[in-house]
């Protein structure tokens, strides 16, 4: 690939130009495709996979209890005694070994000391919504499933307990951490609380689809960047913080921990955005805490000012569930988008009436969270919204699992996997990494890695100045494409450094980091070799 092409491609998000790299990997018949461009884990939780797959044999069991004239139909379940059937399903000789329907067993005893939750109660949940028999009611989220998952998010997402929400949260099961976005962008659209001109911060670096959403012509929203800085191992400084003081800005966006640097906002972050809160009470945040499992005592946002805050959430990197699409929205009951719909003027609230009137006996007492819900079958469709039940019995499980960990050895596990790569990555680079195994802040799930900071400090600022003058930053990424089969993403389409590169540490094996920091060496010597001829 010429300068002329790179230069071209180097217009488009990372991952259209990541279709483009594995085009030239591709041509290397000889060579194993490394691809270290996706954050896709190569790791999946399997007891509670098991539980659901078990939870689906007994739910068939149950189900030819009925229609027994009819050859290939079942019923739905019956609720009354429906827990002692499963304690003999799982006393039946081949059962008696199961370690799903074991989890299954302590799961809903769990439930029962922990929640209160009657036994057949849940289970008549779990039977019926494994089946996929029924619309998903309520629509928003199934009664028990959300219980369980609130208890999940305030385990894993506080590590300050005095910061914890005073009650749970308001949850919409969601198609993923990504479907959560565009939902909350199209009705905070919809609703009037982000209008075409607006003013909207984003965090960054940050996931690239996220930078370019306010663009486009469906929200036309003005984008402030909040720009975390590479000097300060990824933390924002007091001056960009000071820039969510400006009136106009009507939202924060924020992926903690971020994407690519993978570091989680500091308590002292945390503590100044909240003094920001104090005295910006109108401020929207949304919060992606998709990573936030993986950090060491981790603490949402939206624990610290939950009134003000929507929270995302997606199952799919820690349990390696990308393919279930799983994800969920909490809002606090009491919370600052119910405040601002309840003091919009007359006219919008009559044009929000308008909207909702078909679905609702009081369009304008509507919480923000049931806009939600409405908004994502276009309002029409409301009574056939929500996420698929097989889905959301899912998440409880992948919930409950993690709720019965004592020890949280799955969590240490996950994060010993991401870290073990980290050590193989950087263990062969030539460079101090910016961001050391040690640093409290460190998540590892992605690592970025600054070209033109190591060949500075490699080789001097005279022969980053020829670097720069004479090679577009997307060649380094191009060149391990072409002569290694190496996928990795550029970083400045994540607005970190511009030449940047973006490496995933979900899925790949150890050895493959090794592999592909000698590659990385072999390029950047390369390009020195050629500037001393």
């Amino acid at each position: 690939m010429n300068a002329l092409d790179e230069q071209k491609i180097s217009q488009l998000s990372p991952f259209e130009i990541k279709n483009t790299l594995l085009t030239l990997a591709s041509s290397h018949s000889d060579i194993a495709l490394i691809n270290a461009g996706r954050g896709n884990p190569n790791w999946i939780a399997t007891l509670p996979r098991e539980a659901f797959f078990q939870l689906g044999l007994f739910a068939l069991s149950e189900a030819n209890l009925k229609f027994k004239n009819y050859d290939n139909f079942g019923g739905t379940a019956d609720k009354l005694g429906i827990f002692q059937r499963l304690q003999q399903f799982c006393f039946k000789t081949e059962n008696q070994n199961s370690h799903g329907l074991t989890f299954l067993l302590n799961a809903i005893d769990y439930l029962k000391t922990n929640q209160a939750i009657n036994p057949d109660e849940i289970l008549f949940e779990w039977t019926n919504g494994v089946l996929g028999d029924n619309y998903p009611i309520p629509d928003r989220m199934l009664k028990h499933a959300e219980s369980i998952v609130q208890q999940y998010l305030n385990s894993t997402l506080c590590d300050n307990q005095n910061a914890l929400p005073q009650s749970p949260f308001d949850l919409f099961s969601v198609e993923g951490g990504t479907a959560a976005i565009v939902y909350i962008f199209n009705t905070l659209k919809s609703n009037r609380l982000l209008c075409a001109g607006d003013s909207i911060a984003i965090a960054t670096p940050v996931f690239t689809p996220y930078i370019e959403i306010p663009d486009l012509e469906d929200y036309a929203l003005n984008r402030i960047e909040i720009e975390a800085s590479e000097d300060l191992i990824w933390q924002i400084s007091d001056t960009e913080l000071d820039k969510l003081l400006d009136p106009n800005i009507r939202a924060l966006f924020v992926t903690n921990p971020s994407n690519p640097p993978s570091v989680k906002l500091s308590d002292e972050t945390l503590t100044k955005i909240a003094n920001i809160v104090k005295q910006r009470p109108d401020l929207i945040i949304i919060t992606d805490d998709v990573y936030g499992t993986f950090a060491d005592n981790f603490t949402s946002l939206a624990m610290i000012v939950p009134h003000n805050t929507i929270l995302v959430y997606s199952f799919s990197k820690y349990f390696g569930a990308t393919g279930w699409r799983l994800g969920v929205i909490g809002i606090q009951p009491d919370n600052i988008l119910d405040e601002l719909l309840s003091k919009q003027s007359d006219k919008i609230k009559h044009t929000l009436f308008e909207r909702y009137k078909n679905i609702n006996l009081d369009p304008n007492g509507m919480k923000f969270i049931d806009r939600l819900v409405s908004d994502s079958r276009a309002v029409a469709l409301n009574h056939t919204a929500g996420l698929s039940t097989p889905q959301q019995i899912q998440m409880s499980l992948f919930a409950v699992f993690s709720l019965m960990d004592n020890e949280q050895q799955y969590k240490q596990d996950a994060k010993n996997i991401i870290r073990d790569r980290y050590h193989h990555l950087m263990e062969q680079m030539k460079d101090t990494p910016v961001i050391a195994e040690g640093n409290p802040n460190g998540v590892f799930y992605y690592v970025e890695i600054d070209i033109a900071r190591i060949a500075k400090d490699l080789y001097g600022e005279k022969f980053l100045t020829w670097l720069t003058n004479n090679y577009n930053a997307l060649d380094f990424v191009v060149r391990l494409a072409q002569e290694s089969a190496i996928i990795v993403m550029p970083g400045a389409g994540f607005d970190a450094p511009q030449w940047s590169i973006r490496i995933s540490l979900a899925n790949l094996d150890n050895e493959k980091y090794d592999t592909l920091m000698e590659h990385i060496n072999s390029v950047l010597i390369s390009y020195h070799d050629k500037f001393n001829d």
